[in-house]
């Protein structure tokens, strides 16, 4: 750290007062970097300048130039507080809250004839008094048993009532409510047995297919009997979770964690109907204190589009009140008995998987954060968080486009990706460069986004100064450097710095790898953009492109071939027959190009 930052932070550091609260850590660009709470704010902000730091939290303090902090009333305020800017400013050390996968649920309507349907964004349907189920596994598996019990249950399928009933009903798994009237009774019975399916009691449904089973095969309808065996066998085999000594039907989630090698493993149990019907693994670097992390974490967990349970059990040293207060759900610490048994078992799986996943997260940092730092070490700059990547695309100078994807610390940021469709309708690379850069970076100025460390352009020496040329009239003083590529199109140095050097670099390193997957990743994301913009092409638009080909001979055309693909079938000496020959020559060159 630079001894006047040093000071300057010593000095700050005196003044903060040991009260619940906030704090921000900056770096020297003024960028949030971090947010983090503490129930003393002092205690906790000086023990990031004191002492030695390893992993992730030594190369956060090596980034902190500055920081901020809010005075707040009580814990659950600083709670609030702490989610809330971290939502604001996505700090690029808050790691622990990104990147959660949703669940899929089964939802049961509460209309007067219901029908089932998997959903994942559940947040938007907790005001409805509709019945959800799960988490499932997967998307999958959830659908499985929507199919099982429509299968069993003729629910009703349409959004809206058609006119005369579908296929459902000719096939036996709708009733016709579009037509007929059916008796309350009967959908409410059926309404039932399928909450009672979903709450984990499978006993009614392995009754009724068991007796559909033995009625076919002594029918000798022995395909049938076959189809449903295959049902039973599902059930008992993929539906029949993991069962708990809790004899109790409360759905509940179970929270255990382990730390080692300055990392953080947690493991959540999701039980329901007395069985863990699924589970969620996490594994990150631990940064702040263990029981900050996992407060802050079992806290965001809710917003990632799980649904509270009843209760939620946690294990020692974390603060449950605080948890309780601010989710509004029963939040416990059991001491002993079935619960604490469960608990750490949560807190063992966690240790597995961290024990089995150790050397492949430890391989996977030094791919992707460890190269972004080689390459940063290369290339001599300060700080590189965010990398823009460019790549062009055209066909025969017709449908120009231009891609852009991101690379923050190492990994692909595929929400922050750009496309642009160029107005330039000719083969000038240089040109759809020129046009790209300047929209994406005039937008950087004009809407104060985040501006990149580092602009990567998928060419050589010529779009590198093309790209310089518009940065530095927008005035922006932003690195730019080339990939350039060797007889096979295959990258084989970087091209840095004023003026341009070739930068070798190690085709066994991971920062070769590195380089290497950016470059793919960009050119993936263009020529995939490329396709979708030509396939909207009719064979008219394509026609309008080849030169030689006017008004009166594409109408010729497109009487007598109508789409791509039939012209695309002849030969040149047959284009020949219908054309001059250097049209003919130019449309099959064209033709053959076009995929």
């Amino acid at each position: 750290m630079n001894p006047d930052v040093k000071e300057y932070i010593k000095q700050k550091l005196s003044l903060v007062p040991n009260s619940p609260g906030c704090y921000l850590m900056k770096n020297k660009d003024g960028v949030i970097i971090y947010v983090g709470k503490a129930k003393k704010l002092k205690n906790r902000v000086s023990s990031y300048f004191r002492g030695k730091h390893t992993g992730k939290t030594a190369k956060l303090v090596s980034e902190i130039a500055d920081f901020e902090y809010i005075v707040v009333g009580s814990e659950t305020e600083s709670l609030v507080l702490e989610l809330n800017l971290i939502k604001e400013n996505n700090p690029k050390y808050n790691i622990l809250l990104r990147d959660d996968k949703s669940y899929p649920y089964i939802e049961l309507t509460n209309e007067s004839v219901p029908r089932l349907m998997v959903v994942r964004n559940i947040n938007r349907r907790k005001k409805n008094r509709n019945h959800m189920y799960g988490p499932y596994p997967n998307v999958t598996a959830a659908r499985n048993v929507v199919n099982l019990l429509n299968r069993m249950y003729p629910l009703r399928k349409c959004n809206t009532y058609p006119d005369r009933p579908c296929l459902y009903y000719h096939i036996h798994q709708c009733l016709g409510y579009c037509k007929y009237h059916i008796e309350p009774e009967v959908i409410e019975q059926m309404k039932q047995d399928i909450i009672r399916f979903l709450h984990g009691d499978h006993t009614l449904i392995t009754q009724k297919i068991e007796g559909e089973m033995y009625a076919e095969s002594e029918a000798f309808h022995f395909e049938k009997a076959k189809e449903l065996k295959d049902l039973l066998d599902y059930i008992n085999i993929t539906l029949v979770r993991q069962k708990v000594e809790i004899k109790d039907q409360i759905d509940r989630d179970v929270f255990g964690y382990f730390v080692d090698k300055g990392y953080l493993s947690i493991q959540v149990f999701f039980i329901r109907g007395g069985k863990i019907v699924e589970r969620h693994s996490k594994i990150v670097p631990l940064i702040d204190e263990i029981e900050e992390e996992m407060t802050r974490y079992v806290a965001k967990f809710y917003e990632k589009n799980v649904l509270l349970p009843k209760e939620i059990l946690l294990p020692q040293n974390l603060d449950a009140p605080l948890l309780e207060n601010y989710l509004q759900v029963h939040v416990r610490i059991p001491e002993r008995g079935e619960k604490k048994k469960i608990v750490d078992m949560a807190c063992e799986n966690a240790k597995v998987a961290l024990d089995e996943k150790f050397e492949l997260i430890q391989r996977d940092e030094e791919r992707t954060s460890g190269a972004n730092e080689e390459l940063r070490q290369v290339l001599h700059l300060d700080k590189l968080d965010r990398i823009e990547l460019f790549d062009n695309s055209n066909l025969f100078g017709t449908f120009n486009v231009s891609g852009m994807v991101v690379f923050k610390d190492g990994l692909p940021s595929k929400n922050d990706y750009r496309k642009f469709k160029i107005s330039l309708d000719q083969n000038d690379d240089y040109g759809t460069m020129k046009e790209a850069m300047y929209r994406r970076y005039f937008r950087v100025l004009k809407d104060n986004l985040e501006a990149p460390d580092l602009i990567i352009v998928d060419g050589g020496i010529g779009q590198m100064h093309v790209a310089r040329e518009v940065i530095e009239s927008l005035g922006m003083n932003i690195p730019v450097v080339g990939l350039k590529k060797d007889d096979h199109h295959a990258t084989s140095k970087l091209l840095a710095f004023e003026p341009i050097q070739e930068i070798d670099i190690d085709r066994r390193s991971n920062l070769f790898y590195y380089l290497e997957r950016m470059q793919d990743e960009v050119h993936n994301f263009t020529i995939n953009y490329h396709k979708q913009i030509r396939s909207k092409g009719s064979l008219e638009s394509v026609l309008d492109h080849v030169e030689g080909i006017g008004a009166k001979r594409k109408k010729d055309l497109l009487k007598k071939y109508k789409t791509i693909t039939k012209l695309k079938q002849l030969s040149k000496e047959e284009l020949e027959e219908l054309l001059p020959k250097q049209v003919a020559s130019n449309l099959y060159d064209f033709l053959q190009a076009y995929h």
